[in-house]
């Protein structure tokens, strides 16, 4: 049986990915991170022993703090926490207990280094449309909340990755890119190691209107008119990111949750 202060994996697993979930921190030991380099999806690597210092970040909102097995690193930092006026729970059962429940895990490997305040930076090509917003929301909700996207001009993605030390993405010949009939959105649930059917049910929507595909999945047209008219509504494009964030949570949600929803106009007519 739960307490208020815990929360099982099955619970969190529906929040990850949603705009409201909460923060996910781990504070598993040096050690016990390298014995299994992945990460709960969404999370964020601190440190027990500086709780201090670093939780009054999480001030006024929710955060739930997972160590090895739920014990006394995770109770204890959530404590701590709470003393900061944040809303934390522990994970039941800890990574582990996740890990045992099979769900899924991001390959820590396969993130690109982090800037001085532990995010991970991104660099594509200037106004996007369709896998330019998809993969930072993929990355933001699943990967790294914190993450920072450059847009810059086409030519200038892998020297601005270079200068700054950011990992290019969605142009030709790079690592986070098209591979065959795959778009990056696919190619970054594949290397993440974050395949769910909600997620591979949206990766196809996203596959065919990035790529004139829209025989591959009925929305696909749909989710391709919404992202032309975001990029016309939008002159600059972190902006649009933001308004592309809601656009691929509704579809995310609608992937998840309301597939074998149907709606009809409701006469309520009196029979004669």
């Amino acid at each position: 049986m739960s307490s208020y202060t815990t929360i099982s994996s099955d619970k969190l697993a529906r929040l990850i990915g949603t705009a409201n979930a909460p923060a996910l921190i781990d504070v598993r030991t040096d050690e016990d991170f390298a014995a299994d380099p992945r990460l709960i999806p969404g999370s964020i690597k601190f440190s027990h022993g500086n709780v201090s210092d670093w939780g009054g970040e999480f001030s006024g909102r929710s955060a739930i703090v997972a160590c090895l097995r739920g014990a006394k690193l995770a109770q204890g930092t959530a404590a701590w926490l709470r003393q900061l006026g944040v809303q934390a729970e522990t994970l039941e059962g800890g990574f582990e207990g996740w890990k045992d429940a099979k769900l899924p895990l991001v390959d820590a490997a396969k993130l690109p280094p982090r800037d001085a305040k532990g995010r991970t930076v991104w660099v594509t090509r200037a106004r996007p449309k369709v896998d330019r917003i998809a993969c930072p929301w993929l990355i933001r909700r699943f990967v790294d909340p914190n993450a920072v996207f450059l847009y810059v001009a086409p030519s200038e993605v892998v020297a601005v990755g270079e200068r700054f030390n950011a990992a290019p993405f969605d142009i030709e010949n790079v690592f986070w890119s098209h591979r065959g009939e795959l778009c990056t959105f696919d190619v970054m649930i594949e290397e993440f190691g974050i395949a769910t059917p909600p997620l591979l049910r949206l990766a196809t929507l996203v596959r065919g209107a990035d790529t004139a595909r829209p025989d591959l999945a009925p929305e696909a047209p749909g989710l391709l008119a919404a992202s032309l008219g975001l990029s016309r509504m939008y002159d600059d494009d972190l902006e649009q990111l933001e308004a592309g964030m809601t656009l691929y949570d509704a579809f995310y949600r609608w992937c998840r949750d309301a597939t074998a929803e149907t709606h009809n106009w409701p006469t309520n007519k009196v029979k004669a």
